[in-house]
């Protein structure tokens, strides 16, 4: 895509289809003149009265214990400087939106007009009681250091600059981790300290607690190491300036323990690092490019301990793995501050969780076989689940153990199930099977990429490095298409129908009339079907010239899924073909099967498609717990519905004792755990949440996931074909470009883990 096409993409996701990025959702029923009364007058009268007799009840009646504010003057803004605080005002926004999705937050943002220091703490305290906490963001230093310190003092409720204390806190976390992979103490490391501004002085302030020495620090900004006769210098620099000659970076580095960089890329040289001590740690933080390339420095050394700002490379120090659960310890024992014991609380239990077992599904996230700690993992990955029952717990406990929680909270269990619950309603599945993808793109075909939205859902999936999309259809109209789009990309375009394929056209067609000769195929017939897309692209993949396709957007589903089935052999031991969708609802990911092909499955193939959908769910990381739903609980119905269901039950009970699976029974009493566990105790389901659902027949599950797509605006991934030999996905009628990039990222997924399974056989 070039600069203009990223502009003009940008810019739409900002303005469409509504202007911003967060917005207030009412979280009360307001649907009779009765809620609307006591939403406001008369009955609005009797929280007032009871929060002006105590006014620590306005956290029993309002939101404020669930929400902070964004505050910003625009000063310091990313990578862009000064522009003001209407300018600034997306960025705010989008601290609004990780907040949220990572730590189920609210958040106002608001954005100052004045530059003056004590105009902007009266500002911040005059609003304050609104909020249960202050998050300042991107606001220049030195006023950033005196904003934040008096807002502290002066303030009964959370106050943190993220800008200066989050890079510090996730990085102090790598830090203790590194060290002791080196096999080095705090007290005795020597350290270069490229950069001087806010989050340098912080990062080093924190280090400074973990115990490594002032004396054993040298500090750079743009102009060389801080020394003390500079009266350019902070009070805050001051710190960690020295008395003596100057010396280089270059020189500085050599025998150094540890490099920390938050300046500028590619200042730090293979020579340099050559120079630094025996296992080296160097935290290049600068973004987007480092100050030394995380490739060139493991080619360069390998005994590196290595962390960056980027996310394409292991240890990112990020401070979504900071912030969001910092203020939900903060904001759950209502914190009249964010103190240092709080932010080392943080710092150690990030520590820690990189040396616990890592779940599947991170694993999965990640294309790893196996995460563990070690020089490729000294932080936890920002995708983990743990996170915010891991740091907000320690957090919330330092407050309480150093004076300042009014709220103490006493049963840890059940806090943890509530933080578990917030964080069912995030979408974090979409960006686990993206980054995955990303991993190990593969070659997708596209079938129908003479059509505007295929083509840009293989844009996206080109551009974000999900896949190598091949393009099939009329190539004059890919190729207007792709100058419309500003799509410029040297991709393979291939039409069926032009002479230039007759070679292939004829080849596959061979094979194809091979295989299918004695199944009423005529050689004609192979021939004429290799002129329609959907054959030849399907041909494609049989013939190892793609790694999987995806199809469907304009034509209806059984006409898509037809050649697909004629042509694409079934997995090794599957009886059947199935689809499942993966709905990203409020309470997390639930599987529901068979959304497309069976429409009356018996018994068996019931059993068949469960266990095939087990094992989708666990492709993504996601132990499976089953409802077998119908009607009727547990033979209340004799139904030959009801008792098909049953004996699948049955089966997978005798049979696979290791499923958590259950039924037949109704989706209410499924899917509500309180009904369940009153009603049916004795059922494998009771005390747990299920997240698979198996539909006694195609009408069932195909209303089902469409009532929920369109009433509730649930995202959807799928249909995801299941018992296929090849990876092959069809898009529903219409899908839309989100929908058609992320079933794009299932058959790279697919075709990764079919390919990996053919390595296990051939070895």
């Amino acid at each position: 895509m070039n600069k203009e096409s990223k502009r003009r993409e940008a810019l739409l996701y900002h303005a469409e289809p509504t202007p911003g990025k967060i917005q207030v959702v009412p979280t009360k029923k307001y649907a009779t003149q009765r809620d609307l009364s006591l939403a406001y007058s008369p009955g609005v009268a009797e929280p007032c009265l009871e929060i002006a007799a105590n006014k620590e009840d306005v956290y029993k009646y309002t939101a404020k214990g669930n929400l902070v504010a964004v505050i910003s003057n625009g000063t310091a803004v990313l990578g862009l400087g000064d522009i003001g605080p209407e300018a600034g005002k997306p960025v705010m926004e989008g601290k609004g939106l990780l907040f949220k999705i990572f730590s189920d937050i609210d958040v106002f943002d608001i954005e100052v007009d004045t530059k003056n220091v004590e105009e902007f703490i009266q500002t911040v305290k005059n609003i304050a009681p609104t909020f249960g906490g202050i998050n300042l963001e991107d606001i220049k230093a030195p006023e950033s250091f005196e904003i934040e310190r008096r807002l502290i003092e002066e303030l009964d409720i959370p106050v943190m600059h993220d800008d200066q204390h989050g890079t510090a806190i996730i990085s102090s976390a790598a830090l203790i981790n590194a060290l002791e992979l080196a096999e080095k103490n705090a007290e005795d490391v020597k350290v270069v300290v490229s950069g001087a501004g806010s989050a340098a002085i912080a990062c080093t302030d924190l280090y400074v607690s973990l115990g490594v020495k002032v004396e054993n620090i040298l500090m750079f900004n743009s102009k060389g190491l801080l020394t003390k006769d500079n009266p350019s210098l902070s009070d805050l620099q001051l710190k960690y300036a020295i008395d003596g000659a100057k010396i280089s970076l270059e020189e500085a580095v050599k025998n150094a323990d540890v490099f920390i960089g938050l300046s500028s890329g590619n200042i730090l040289s293979p020579e340099m690092l050559l120079t630094m001590s025996k296992n080296p740690i160097v935290f290049a933080m600068a973004n987007p490019n480092p100050e030394i390339d995380y490739n060139l420095a493991v080619e360069t050394r390998k005994d590196v301990i290595m962390a960056t700002g980027r996310s394409d490379f292991p240890n990112q120090v990020n401070n979504v793995l900071g912030f969001p659960y910092i203020f939900r310890g903060a904001l759950d024992v209502r914190a009249t501050k964010i103190n240092e014991e709080m932010k080392m609380a943080a710092v150690k239990a990030l520590a820690i969780l990189a040396k616990e077992p890592v779940p599947e599904q991170v694993n999965v996230a990640y294309g790893a076989t196996k995460l563990g700690f070690g020089q490729e993992y000294i932080i936890p990955k920002p995708f983990d689940p743990r996170l915010i029952t891991v740091v907000a717990p320690a957090v919330a406990k330092a407050a309480m153990e150093s004076g300042v929680a009014k709220n103490p909270i006493t049963d840890w269990a059940a806090y943890e199930d509530v933080l578990r619950e917030r964080m069912g309603n995030d979408n974090k599945m979409v960006r686990l099977i993206t980054n995955r993808a990303k991993l190990n793109p593969k070659k997708i075909v596209f079938a129908e990429a003479d059509q505007l939205n295929v083509l840009k859902a293989a844009q996206i999936v080109y551009e974000d490095g999900i896949g190598f999309p091949i393009l099939l259809g009329n190539k004059e109209q890919i190729l207007e298409l792709k100058a419309e789009l500003g799509f410029d990309a040297d991709l393979e375009i291939i039409d069926p129908k032009m002479d230039e394929e007759t070679e292939r056209r004829n080849r596959f067609a061979k094979s194809f009339w091979e295989t299918r000769g004695r199944r009423g195929v005529s050689k004609l017939d192979a021939e004429k079907f290799m002129r329609e897309r959907n054959y030849f692209a399907a041909m494609m993949v049989n013939e190892g010239e793609a790694d999987g396709l995806v199809t469907g957007y304009s034509r209806s589903y059984p006409s898509t899924v037809k050649p697909m089935l004629q042509l694409i052999e079934k997995a090794p031991n599957a009886s059947l073909v199935a689809t499942a969708n993966m709905m990203l609802t409020s309470r997390g990911p639930m599987f529901l099967s068979d959304t497309a092909i069976n429409i009356d499955p018996s018994a068996q193939d019931l059993i068949n498609i469960a266990i095939m959908t087990a094992k989708t769910a666990k492709m993504f990381g996601i132990e499976p717990v089953i409802a077998m739903v119908s009607f009727s609980n547990f033979g209340s119905s004799n139904s030959q519905t009801a008792s098909k269901v049953r004996e699948a039950v049955a089966y997978l009970h005798k049979n696979h004792p290791e499923m958590i699976v259950d039924g037949e029974i109704q989706a209410d009493f499924a899917l509500n755990q309180e009904m369940l566990e009153e009603k049916f105790p004795f059922s494998k389901l009771a005390g747990k949440k299920v997240n698979t659902l198996i539909f006694p027949n195609l009408e069932s599950s195909n209303i089902t996931y469409k009532m929920l797509k369109e009433l509730y605006k649930v995202n959807s991934i799928g249909p995801i074909m299941m018992g296929m030999g090849k990876p092959v996905h069809i898009f529903q009628l219409g899908a839309s470009v989100e929908e058609m990039v992320n079933m794009a990222a299932i058959a790279v997924i697919d075709a990764q883990e079919k390919e990996s399974k053919k390595n296990k056989v051939a070895q």
